[in-house]
Formats: C-alpha cells, structure tokens, sequence
C-alpha cells in the first residue's frame, strides 16, 4: 500500500461521484442517449410460448415511408444464435419459437410511431403447438425435445460420506420458489452507429462489455475489433443485463440502414427481453442425532431454466453445491437438474441459485430445531461451519468464515418494542391505513436464517480482470491519476472504489474514471460479487506499476545505489502527494517528478485456480465465501393475511471495509430484493405466459415495506484479497427471505413451504365452489396482460408517449 492515506483513500466514506447527477435527475441513461437523424428500432416478439414457425414477410412493412431497415432471421450474416455460456438462442426465431416474446423480426424507422406500424404491418406464420411447462415433466423419458440441444441443460450428483446413513431424528419436505425478476428501474436501451469500417460503435447498459463484444462479433460475422462498446449509463442491473438482448439487433439494424439506431425497451418488453431468476422446486431430507448435531442431508432441486441456457448450468453448481447450507454435514446427497422449458428463460440474479436453495435448508433448520425441542438459533451455532471443515464438494473451508458468530450477533441484537395495544393511525399495522387491522388480531413472529455465498467466478474459471493506470499532470501541473477499466458500474460503487484505491496508492486526490469500454482489456462481468475484489485488484496492480516506475525514476535521479532503483518500494514511500525517502534525506513533490513525462502501466488480476465438479460432485469448485445472517420480526393481521415487515437485523461476514458508506447500501439493497422475494415479487405465468409484466401487477417493496436495518458488520480480511475484501451485495439477499419467512410461520403457525408467501397462504379463504381454482397460479385471463402490446404493436402503451422512451411524433 502506499503512504499516509489522502482524504479520498479506502477506508473512508467517500460519497459517489455521479450522486448527485443521479439524485438531481441529470444524469444521462442509456435510455437518455440521442443522436441527429437517428432511427427508432422496436422489436417483434411472439405471442406465442411454442410455434413453429413459417413464413415472416416484412415487404409490406419495408414499403411504409419513413422504415429505413427490416431484419429478420434470414439477414443475419454470421452465427445465428448466441449465449452467455451455450450458444443456444437464436438471434431471431427461425423455425420455431419457444416461448412467448421471443423475437422474431426487428425494424428501424424515422420515428417510434412509424415503427411500430412497420411491426404490425410483418406478416408472421404461427402454428402453435400445447407448450411444456412444467419442469417435472419434460424431464420424462417420453417427453418431447424442444430444442435440439435437448431439455437437460445440466445435472449434478454431490456425494459425500456414507450412503444411507441417517441420524434418529428425521424432518422432510418439499418447497416451491418463484420466478422473481431483477426490475431495474431503467429499461434496456442502446445507442448503436455504424461506423465507415464495416463495424459499429455501441453506447449500451450491459454488465459484462466483452462478453457481449464476443457474441457481437460472432453474430456479425465481422471480428471483434471491428466491434466498439462503451459503457452507458446503467439504471439498475442485479443479474439482468449479463446476457445479450438488444445489442444484436441494433447492430444489425444500424449496418442495414447505415445510419445511428436507438434501440430501448419499454418496461413490457424488458420484462419480456432478459432472463430472470430461477423458479424452483425442491426437496430436502434432513436428520440428525437426539442432541442435535446433523448426521445427513438430501436434497434435490429442479430450477426451470426456460427456453435458452443462458446460466443456468452455473445457477445450478452454485444451488447444488450451497443445497446443505453452512453446516458441518458428515454425508450428504445433494442433486439438482436445470431444464428447458417454454416459459422464459432464466439466468443471473443477485444469489446466483444460492437464495432458492437457502430457504429450503434454513425451512429445514427450522424444522429439525421443532423436532428436537431445540431453539433454532442453537441448532445453527451447534451445527455452523468453521474453517478446515470439508464441505459437500470435497472442498476445505478457507478462512475466514465466522458463521457461528454471525448467528450469535444477530441474535443478540435488540428486538423492537411490542406491537401497540391500539393504533389510532393504523400506520404501524399491517396493511397500513387501507387495511385498517385491528390490533387484537395481529400476531408477532420472529425468525432466523444463516447462509454462506461464494464470491467470483468458479469451476475452474480463468477469471481476470485488467486495468490501465496512467500519471501525469493536469494543465496547471497538478498530478493527477486516471484509471481506465472495464468494468461496468451498474450501482455497485466501482468508480468510487477505483479513485479510492488511485488515491491510496499513489498519493494523488484528483482521480479521473475513463469511460468503461472495450479499448482497454475485459473487466469481466459485473456479477459473483467480484468487482471490487478482481477489478479493485487490477486497479491496485497497476497503481503499483505505476508508483514502481515513479519511484525507480526518482532513486535515479537522486543517483541511489542500483538496488533501490530496482526495488524502490523498499526505500522510498509515497506519501501525500510527495515521494520520500527518510534514510536517503528526500523528498519531492509528485508534480516535480513527473516534469520528464507521465508514467503509465497496465495489470491483469487473477484470483487463485478452482476446479470443476467431477462425477461424484467433488472437487474445488468455489473462491471464498461470505457469510451472513438475518433475524426479522413481523406482524401479520390474521384476518386478511396481511404482513408488515417491523424489524430486520443483519451481522455479515464483510472483509476488509473499503468504503462504509457503499457497505451499507449494499447490505441495505440485498435486504429489500430479500424482502420483495419473501412477501410480494413473482413474475407469474400462465401456459408459459407472463401475466403480469407492469409494475402495476409486479409489487416491488418501498419504503414503507422495508424496515430500517440493524447492521453489525464483521470486518475480518480475507486473505488473497486485495487489501483483504470480500463481495458484500449478494449475501444478505440470500438470507433475508427465509428469515422473514421463518417469522411469518412462528407467528401465524403455519406450514408455508411456498415463496412468496401470499395472503391466501395464510387465511381460509372462502372460494366459491362453481369457479375452479388453481392454488399456485391465478386463473388465466381471457387476454394476458401485455400480449395485446405483443401482437398489436401499432397501439402504443400511452396515448402520446413512446413505449420506448421518448416522445411520440406521431
């Protein structure tokens, strides 16, 4: 590390940069971007969730004034499909589609409105054919294939310790998670120019720049050089933004038409454009001896993976290989498959498959604790992993890993007051004053859960990341350093972390972020809470490069003995602005050392080698981990099934804190996306249709759902990390679910193996015998919300508004 820490540098809470753009409403989305004489893309989807399909004539649509480009699957010149992991999904659906909203055909036109008449004017083929849906079934040995890959996208087998050992006290069952979505606030968008290469210039929201320069170029079929992305503003991302949506058909479009594209969605369609997290299906075995220590745990797990891979073969290693929990499990069997369906297709989001899996083994905790008469809190601690201890996939557990301590911290933590006897204003109650609960039917819970996470990519993943890192001097001769990454900020809190880490190594305040683009080397993706350990880590080597060859160039020109030449850092420090060299009397402005030039140097970051599953499920699979745990309290009004959130205490496993500030909107984010999974976030589908794609039928929590957050961070570094961090966002969305869960059920006494937890959940509610029912789904609607936007795209969403963004011409 360098010298004296300046005022900027880690482990100060530096406020963001683009704060107060993003509060004022100034800052610029990518949604926000315009250029002269730029074309409108929109994008026709099916309707349908499987059809063959046969033919699409777009003539009449090329003929309408004012449509500059029409593509369709016949005019993409290179590969036809593309994929994060399986190059399965096809640009634009071929011959078959496979579930409702896959593209079909894409269009460009001088307005929005002229667009959307060109989509309507594509005549489209449709055969519809019965969808399969239901992730049990096409896994039958008689289940038709719905994609020539197959309908397994992976299965994996753990097996450790003895088979069918078991301890004399025994708890099973099975549990259902929904699909939730990522529900960035700021839809989809690009800015794509052809340029006078052959190639194209995009300025799009993504979370990994050369992954989609990678697909790009293939699909073009034109090499990736010719392919530019920079990095555009990003609304919100979680996981959905790391697969490619809207970036191929702008290029095409834009190379077609030879003119500037923007191309955005509407929040439809964004519902419909990127992949979400996982619904699953799970069962879980769980025994343990009379006093409670754990002798076994089984588990199987099903995550349908919808239509295309996306990640799910990675979604299900990390489900499979957390299924057990941190526990100290002496044999286990832990199994889990991920399919294709015709529902939508599902992929990265914040947990990564660990959040499906921890409500199932905490449920299970929970459970085993009501078994043995034994409180839940002392089961965790008596049966919590601690470092040296073999997991499930063979693997030791590294250092640190505080798991008992996390439990006993929040258990600790003060509950809040009891419920008042009468509330006057009704605010305090569940349901607020639209329920108007009567206090006497309000029942407290208070519940529990703890979970490991594993942190950067894993199974034997090449993960790296690069940086360039340059010193000079302003116009006025002030040092200045700028950092130059790829990295994409998606709200994580990296271009305040970079300038932190410029600031500490190399003495200087005044830190410039360059754009995030792929001329310099790949950040990889914003995803597996790596960005600050691997990006951080890039940024810091090449800090050090750099502060090498200032020093070097200092002990030079004071004439020092060779060997300080060669390694400065031994002799000299930077401190504040100035090089110093106690032993050797010297000392020198920053400013004055770079007068022969400025001092530049690039850095690739690489986290240690992991290893695949094998066979039996063994192997090294995972990085590190952190740890986290929640306690929630609760109040649920009995009567119409309402809960209100009272109080959320969380103690996280959290390294070395770079930035507290950035720590605590981390937690405090992963916390709500919890709580919204728990009580009211699910993208439902009927017959493999989205029902509720708006934000009207789609509840996210606010901030009269979300508590304030009892937080107690445990700040002991991670070794191998730079400056000893660890990923801090996705962990406590990983336990914020069961533990509110685990609240709802001791306070209600109910068996709730469902997530989201509804109101019927938790009432007899009276059904009227002459209307069948469905418990898990509603009934489907004559219309589904949404499709009418799908296959009328000339009537726009709101009268006078741009369903893409902007104001409407027509």
């Amino acid at each position: 590390m360098g010298g004296e820490v300046v005022r900027g540098g880690i482990g100060r809470a530096v406020h963001r940069p683009d704060g107060p753009d993003k509060a004022s409403g100034t800052f610029r989305y990518a949604g926000d971007l315009r250029m002269p004489s730029m074309l409108h893309a929109r994008t026709l989807r099916s309707p349908h969730p499987r059809a063959r399909l046969g033919r699409v004539d777009a003539a009449a649509a090329r003929r309408l004034p004012g449509v500059a480009a029409v593509v369709t699957a016949a005019d993409v010149p290179g590969v036809a499909t593309y994929g994060l992991i399986v190059a399965d999904q096809p640009v634009f659906a071929a011959t078959e589609v496979r579930y409702a909203g896959e593209p079909v055909a894409a269009v460009a036109a001088v307005d929005a409105a002229t667009a959307r008449r060109a989509l309507a004017a594509i005549e489209v083929d449709y055969e519809p054919l019965p969808p399969s849906t239901d992730p049990d079934r096409v896994l039958a040995a008689d289940a038709e294939a719905l994609h020539p890959a197959g309908n397994l996208f992976r299965e994996i087998d753990i097996r450790h310790g003895e088979p069918g050992v078991d301890g004399p006290v025994v708890v099973e069952d099975r549990y259902v998670v929904g699909m939730q979505d990522q529900a960035f606030l700021a839809p989809e968008a690009a800015l794509v120019v052809p340029a006078a290469d052959g190639g194209v210039d995009l300025h799009v929201a993504t979370q990994w720049l050369h992954s989609d320069r990678e697909q790009l170029a293939a699909c073009l079929g034109i090499p990736e050089n010719l392919v530019r992305l920079t990095l555009a503003g990003v609304g919100g991302a979680f996981g959905g933004r790391e697969d490619v949506t809207l970036q191929i058909h702008g290029a095409l479009l834009a190379r077609a038409a030879g003119a500037p594209v923007r191309i955005a969605y509407d929040r439809v369609e964004s519902f419909l454009g990127h992949p979400h997290r996982h619904p699953a299906r799970m069962w879980f075995r769980h025994t343990a001896t009379a006093d409670g220590e754990l002798v076994s745990v089984q588990a199987n797990v099903v995550l349908d993976g919808g239509a295309y891979a996306s990640s799910s073969p990675a979604v299900l290693a990390n489900a499979v290989t957390h299924a057990a929990g941190p526990y100290r499990v002496p044999h286990a069997r832990l199994r889990g498959v991920a399919v294709r369906t015709n529902n939508p297709p599902c992929g990265a989001m914040r947990g990564f498959g660990v959040p499906q899996v921890t409500i199932g083994h905490e449920a299970q905790m929970d459970r085993l604790a009501d078994a043995l008469g034994m409180d839940p809190v002392e089961l965790r601690i008596r049966n919590a992993v601690r470092p040296g201890d073999v997991l499930p996939t063979g693997q030791v557990l590294g250092a640190p890993l505080p798991a008992r301590e996390l439990i006993q911290l929040v258990a600790a933590r003060p509950l809040p007051p009891a419920p008042p006897a009468a509330d006057v204003t009704g605010l305090a109650l569940p349901g607020g004053l639209p329920a108007a609960a009567e206090p006497g039917r309000v029942r407290r819970g208070v519940g529990y859960a703890l979970a490991y996470k594993n942190l950067l990519f894993s199974e034997g993943m090449d993960d790296s990341s690069a940086a360039r890192v340059r010193l000079d001097l302003t116009d006025d001769g002030t040092p200045r350093v700028r950092v130059h990454s790829a990295c994409a900020e998606v709200g994580q809190g990296f271009v305040t972390i970079a300038g932190q880490i410029a600031r500490t190594e190399l003495g200087v305040e005044q830190v410039v972020l360059a754009p995030a683009d792929t001329a310099v080397g790949s950040a990889g993706s914003t995803s597996a809470s790596r960005q600050t350990w691997m990006s951080g880590g890039a940024v810091r080597g090449a800090c050090l490069a750099v502060a090498d060859r200032l020093l070097a160039r200092v002990a030079r020109a004071a004439d020092l003995p060779a060997e300080v030449v060669e390694a400065p850092r031994r002799t000299l420090r930077i401190a504040a602005g100035q090089i110093v060299g106690v032993e050797a009397g010297l000392r020198i402005d920053i400013a004055d050392a770079l007068a022969e030039g400025p001092i530049e140097a690039d850095y690739t970051f690489h986290h240690r080698r992991t290893t695949a599953l094998d066979a039996e499920g063994q192997g090294d699979p995972h990085v590190a981990f952190a740890g986290a745990a929640h306690r929630a309290v609760v109040d649920v009004d009995i009567d119409l099934g309402l809960v209100r959130v009272v109080s959320m205490a969380l103690a996280q496993d959290c390294g070395t804190v770079l930035n507290p500030l950035s720590l605590r909107g981390q937690v405090e984010g992963g916390t709500a996306q919890g709580l919204g999974l728990a009580l009211m976030e699910e993208l439902v589908t009927v017959d493999g249709v989205v029902v509720n794609p708006t934000f009207h039928d789609y509840l996210l929590p606010t901030t009269a759902d979300v508590p304030d957050l009892d937080f107690v961070a445990v700040t002991e570094p991670q070794p191998e990390a730079p400056y000893g961090v660890k990923g801090v966002g996705e962990a406590p969305t990983c336990t914020a679910t069961p533990a509110i869960v685990a609240a709802i059920r001791a306070a209600v006494g109910r068996d709730l193996r469902r997530v989201p937890v509804r109101p019927q959940d938790l009432v007899d509610l009276p059904t009227r015998p002459d209307v069948p029912t469905r418990p898990d789904v509603p009934t489907r609607p004559d219309v589904p919300i949404g499709v009418d936007i799908l296959i009328r795209p000339d009537v726009p969403t709101d009268a006078g508004v741009d369903p893409a963004g902007g104001a409407s011409t027509a």
